[in-house]
């Protein structure tokens, strides 16, 4: 039988993890690039002009246009969140990488936040992947039994 090249595809190592993603600042750039690839756009109306500021510990973006503020977090899967990057991203980390599924138990001695605050990280991130891979659900024609037949009735 022939490997499954998903089963061996390259992944990266917890070492490689903590190098790449250890300290805010590292979580913050890694954000700030995905977030923004081709640099800021003002989410209200898609201007790039702006300015930074730190105010309360925290950077802020304000658009030159229409002078609205935002930031790093606002509008994305972390928005609202007092948890640390690094713990975010150390969450999303154990949770893609585990083969079967992992506990929040599990992640709440592995991260060493409360339960609840576990539990809310592994189901944020359980939706941002089911909305996600929604996109990606076959459609159309072909069999499918009566569950195809159901499925199309409703669609």
């Amino acid at each position: 039988m022939a490997q499954n090249w998903v089963q061996f595809q390259r992944g990266m190592s917890l070492t490689e993890f903590v190098r790449t993603y250890g300290t805010e600042a590292q979580c913050e750039a890694a954000l700030e690039r995905a977030r923004w690839p081709d640099g800021f756009v003002c989410p209200h109306c898609g201007g790039r002009e702006h300015s930074r500021f730190l105010a309360g510990g925290r950077w802020y973006w304000q658009c030159s246009h229409c002078r609205k503020q935002t930031t790093l977090r606002a509008g994305t899967l972390f928005h609202g969140s007092k948890v640390a990057l690094t713990l975010w991203f150390q969450a999303i980390y154990l949770v893609t990488q585990n083969k079967n599924n992992l506990s929040a138990l599990s992640l709440k001695r592995h991260l060493g936040v409360a339960y609840s605050t576990a539990w809310r990280l592994k189901h944020k991130l359980l939706e941002a992947m089911r909305q996600r891979e929604q996109r990606r659900l076959l459609h159309g024609g072909g069999g499918g039994g009566r569950r195809g037949a159901r499925r199309r009735a409703q669609g």
